[in-house]
C-alpha cells in the first residue's frame, strides 16, 4: 500500500501523473491511495479574512476541489473513506477527518501531515510528490535525513511534518514530480530526492 501526496504545484501535469500512477498500479497490482494537495483552491483560502479553525476546513475543502480535478479524465476512483478496494484511488478527506478530527487546525498543519496521517492510518508508504528535488538545508541538498533536522526550518513541507513524523516514526520520501519518470521510480522504490526519516 502506498499514499502519494500529489502537490498541487503540479496542477499543470497532474492528470498525467494520475495516469502514470494508473499504469504503474496496472502493471504491479500495487494499491495506491492519491492524496490532494490544495493548490491554487487553497491559495484563495489564505487571501481571505478568516479564523484558523474555519481556514483549516476551507482548506481541507479546497483539497477535495483539486481531487476532483485529479480525477476528471482519468480512471482513478474518487473515494471519501479509507474502505476502498479499485487499485488506484483519490482521497476527499473532510468527511474522513471530520469523523476523525485529530490534527491541529493551524496554517502548519497543510495537506502534507494530513497525507502522512492518512498513510498512518493505512500503514503505507508515503510519498510527496511536488515541483522541487527535495530538502535543501544552508543551500546544500540532502538525499536522506532526520525529521528532527527539519524542526524550525522554512522547507518544501509544512512546518508540522517533521513532528509527526518522529511521533509516529514514519519515512517522508520527497519526489520532483515535473521530472519524467521519477514517480514511477520511486513507486518502484527507487527514490531519486530526499528521504526524511522519522526517527530522533
Amino acid at each position: 500500500m502506498i499514499v502519494v501526496k500529489l502537490g498541487g504545484s503540479l496542477i499543470h501535469r497532474a492528470r498525467e501523473l494520475v495516469n502514470e500512477i494508473i499504469e504503474y498500479a496496472n502493471m504491479s497490482g500495487e494499491r495506491i491511495l492519491i492524496v490532494p494537495g490544495g493548490s491554487i483552491f487553497a491559495d484563495t483560502v489564505r487571501k481571505v479574512n478568516t479564523s484558523q479553525e474555519a481556514a483549516h476546513w476551507m482548506a481541507i475543502l479546497a483539497m477535495e476541489q483539486y481531487g476532483y480535478f485529479l480525477g476528471n479524465g482519468t480512471n482513478a476512483r474518487i473515494v471519501d473513506s479509507l474502505s476502498f478496494y479499485d487499485e488506484v484511488s483519490i482521497l476527499l478527506p473532510y468527511n474522513l477527518l471530520k469523523k476523525k478530527d485529530e490534527l491541529p487546525h493551524t496554517w502548519d498543519v497543510t495537506s502534507d501531515t494530513i497525507a502522512a496521517w492518512v498513510a498512518l492510518q493505512l500503514k503505507a508508504r508515503f510519498i510527496k510528490a511536488t515541483d522541487v528535488e527535495g530538502i535543501y538545508i544552508n543551500g546544500e541538498f540532502q538525499k536522506e535525513l532526520k525529521a528532527s533536522e527539519l524542526v524550525g526550518k522554512e522547507t518544501c513541507v509544512d512546518a508540522e511534518l517533521p513532528h509527526f513524523l518522529m511521533r509516529h516514526k514514519m519515512n517522508c520520501e520527497i519526489i520532483n514530480g515535473n521530472c519524467p519518470g521519477r514517480l514511477t521510480g520511486a513507486l518502484r522504490g527507487n527514490v531519486i530526492g530526499t528521504v526524511i526519516k522519522g526517527y530522533i
